[in-house]
């Protein structure tokens, strides 16, 4: 079996649907449109692909996108761990490749989150689950209600503040503003993000991800296959993932996320450092998923989080670009961000990115982050 890490599997197509608000596709169509484009992007026909990828809380998503599409791969998974599930599967389609269990991979997400909305409950926690019996009869909000707990003890413990979270917000609008696609492209101010509307404490409104309709599409093949095709290759260097709760009361220390257990496993994979990076994309479900997450990965010391993005080190002045399509923060946010992550990241690598560029980009981490702070999946990925 070929080393999955050593380069040998490779990102050779991307795109998404057309995201928004009230777009007025399924979210089949959604992932159909994605796919079809990033298909066309990596120069490969639907017979190409005998894998799909792709999740959802019920039924058989890969099957059905599969059958959606005309495809009877050899291959799939549907693996449920939230928003890093579209992270995760960049890992396992290079494991499967690698193992020779299918040669061409496709991975889709798609959600018509914004136009279905008044079809929710307001309660996001499972009855079901074990320690909802704990939270369930006091009106949970989840997963809001566990961001801003973990928040709220990462203030308490090393000085936080809420002009700390906001300028993850402001950093993401700086990115929007050079984004075309992205929805919120207005200028904002840290006074405009704690002056919105609370939320849930300490977070308000602009520190909160988007609720958008939309969908996107990863074609992974082999590094071998990838040299021929019609795009620059983007090659998978490491990866890691770790899975340490189901809801937030639960964690050992609140201010402390498997991200530290992921980002290490990916770096050791890669043979590289924080310092080696040149992009990073998170997911910002909430501004201080920012902050955790840098400080897990290793770009700043625990506790350091608030004071590293008041610095100025994650906009598009700074030193360690962060979330350059606008994040989920100001971008898109269709309720699922992960793929768009990779996505962006590729676009990166390829430097396709116009206005948001980041000059000469060789490596990107990527960081997918699901249920409550339960799981992360990190990926180095290379030029």
């Amino acid at each position: 079996m070929r080393d999955p890490f050593n380069r040998s599997a490779a990102i050779v197509g991307i795109s998404e649907s057309e995201c928004g608000r009230g777009v007025s596709l399924t979210p089949l169509q959604h992932q159909a449109l994605a796919a079809k484009k990033a298909l066309d992007d990596a120069g490969l026909k639907k017979s190409d692909v005998d894998a799909v990828m792709t999740t959802d809380v019920i039924g058989l998503p890969s099957l059905m996108v599969a059958e959606y599409l005309g495809i009877k791969p050899r291959f799939t998974d549907t693996t449920v761990t939230g928003g890093s599930a579209f992270v995760l599967f960049v890992e396992h389609a290079a494991l499967a490749i690698a193992a020779g269990l299918c040669d061409v991979v496709l991975i889709t997400y798609g959600s018509s989150l914004w136009s279905d909305r008044h079809q929710f409950s307001t309660a996001a926690v499972d009855p079901r689950m074990p320690s909802a019996q704990f939270e369930f009869p006091y009106g949970d909000l989840s997963p809001i209600s566990a961001y801003s707990l973990a928040a709220t003890r990462h203030m308490h413990e090393y000085g936080t503040t809420g002009e700390h979270l906001a300028a993850v917000a402001v950093a993401s609008r700086q990115w929007a503003m050079r984004n075309p696609n992205a929805l919120l492209r207005e200028p904002i101010t840290v006074n405009d993000v704690i002056t919105s509307p609370m939320i849930a404490s300490p977070f308000h409104k602009l520190d909160c991800c988007l609720m958008t309709d939309g969908g996107g599409a990863v074609v992974v093949t082999s590094a071998e296959r990838a040299k021929d095709l019609r795009r620059p290759p983007v090659y998978l260097s490491g990866s890691g993932f770790s899975a340490t709760h189901m809801t937030v009361p639960q964690m050992n220390d609140l201010t402390t996320s498997g991200a530290a257990e992921s980002g290490r496993w990916a770096f050791k994979r890669a043979g590289l450092t924080p310092k080696d990076i040149d992009v990073v994309q998170i997911y910002d479900s909430f501004t201080f998923s920012v902050i955790l997450a840098l400080e897990d990965l290793g770009f700043c010391k625990k506790g350091e989080g608030g004071q590293f993005v008041a610095g100025g080190h994650i906009g598009p002045a700074g030193d360690l670009p962060t979330n350059t399509s606008g994040g989920g923060l100001s971008y898109t946010h269709p309720g699922a961000f992960g793929i768009f992550l990779v996505i962006e990241a590729v676009r990166q690598l390829r430097g396709e990115c116009g206005d948001r560029q980041v000059p000469d980009a060789q490596r990107a981490l990527v960081h997918g982050i699901g249920g409550w702070l339960s799981t992360h999946a990190t990926l180095i990925l290379t030029r």
